[in-house]
């Protein structure tokens, strides 16, 4: 007879066996992977979310189970066969991820930022534009924009986002191999120079924060130039993009005024950035309902969330539904969830929980953790 321990060890091999792959490289998941967790490098993760880009609910969890596990699920594997098989000397095509709350559209996000940091590209990633125009603390430091008539500037956002710029993409910014294109003066004393490399222009807007908005704008320039001069590959990923559609920001003017979206200069920059009129790249931005306020939530459809402005400004695009667990993801999830001891109990509380969870991947998540 076996012993306990070997028993034990035994169980948890023939789990690992069942709900992970030992492929930890996005760039060779496949159909064979479709529904297990595959688990970043530590470092890696700190480099590519240390400064956003998971669910607080995802990071959370990652904390008690201490490691960071992804589920390799069909939507992302199709866009990373979209992505290889595209033409890179054609326009960037854009891709809109949607589907019901909770249903993993930032995760789907975090797969693919993982696969094209492994292929090179420059990325450039706004972990959740509602951050920017919606959850607004009182303080929120607003200035009216210097370069750009009748706009506003979000200088310390701006700045906290060159620093996750800077984060995701430091081994191809220590290069110095990207260079910018033409001067930008910002005062009689300060000029970036044409040639300079394009870290330069990131460190002036992170430690100039006063800066900060007009840097972007200058980078997301520089980018399309040197992503169509073939000098790098960009991937732009946005979260939450249906919230700059949204009529009305949280944002105030002194005089109690409410600011729109097309007001603020870092809107300006992205939906600049997202427009087809470069090449060798690839765009990847999300509709969310929980990206504009409970009155705008009855559909998760692309057309209901971007309002026809957005729906528009993205046209043509192609849509990639993230759905619920099927079965397999299902069984899957549980079992990890049984090996991290998130989920306890007989084997007939997962059909319970498959019912009440309706196989929605947050809602089992949130239903498993009293257990």
């Amino acid at each position: 007879m076996l012993s306990r321990s070997w028993r034990h060890l035994c169980r948890r091999y023939s789990q690992a066996v069942t709900f992970r792959t030992t492929e930890n490289s996005p760039s060779q998941h496949n159909e064979k992977q479709e529904g297990l967790f595959y688990t970043m490098n530590p470092d890696l993760c700190k480099q590519l979310f240390g400064h956003g880009g998971f669910p607080k609910s995802f990071q959370l969890q990652t904390k008690t189970f201490t490691e960071t596990a992804i589920m390799v699920r069909q939507p992302a594997l199709d866009l990373m066969n979209c992505i290889r098989a595209s033409d890179m000397d054609k326009p960037v095509i854009r891709y809109v991820l949607y589907g019901e709350k909770g249903t993993g559209k930032s995760l789907t996000i975090a797969h693919l930022l993982h696969y094209v940091h492994e292929e090179g590209y420059l990325i450039v990633h706004v972990p959740w534009v509602s951050e920017w125009l919606r959850r607004v603390p009182r303080h929120k430091e607003m200035s009216n924009s210097q370069t750009r008539e009748g706009l506003v500037d979000l200088p310390l956002d701006a700045a906290a986002w060159l620093i996750h710029f800077k984060s995701q993409n430091q081994t191809l910014l220590k290069s110095g191999d990207l260079k910018i294109s033409k001067d930008y003066v910002w005062s009689k004393r300060e000029t970036t120079e044409a040639g300079a490399p394009l870290a330069a222009l990131v460190e002036h807007g992170i430690s100039r924060v006063k800066y900060a908005c007009d840097v972007v704008d200058a980078l997301v320039d520089e980018l399309k130039i040197l992503s169509t001069n073939k000098q790098c590959k960009t991937f732009v990923a946005i979260d939450g993009f249906n919230s700059f559609f949204y009529p009305l920001t949280r944002l105030n003017t002194p005089t109690k005024k409410k600011v729109k979206p097309e007001e603020v200069t870092l809107t300006n920059s992205f939906l600049k950035l997202t427009n087809n009129d470069w090449s060798n790249g690839a765009i990847v931005v999300t509709a969310d309902q929980l990206a504009v306020p409970d009155d705008h939530q009855e559909s998760y459809l692309p057309r209901y969330l971007l309002y026809k402005k957005g729906f528009e400004h993205l046209d043509p695009f192609v849509p990639i539904e993230v759905g619920r667990y099927n079965e397999k993801e299902f069984l899957c999830c549980a079992e990890y969830y049984r090996d991290r001891l998130w989920l306890r109990g007989p084997k007939e509380i997962e059909t319970e929980l498959k019912f009440t969870s309706a196989c929605n991947p947050y809602r089992f998540m949130e239903q498993c953790a009293p257990l």
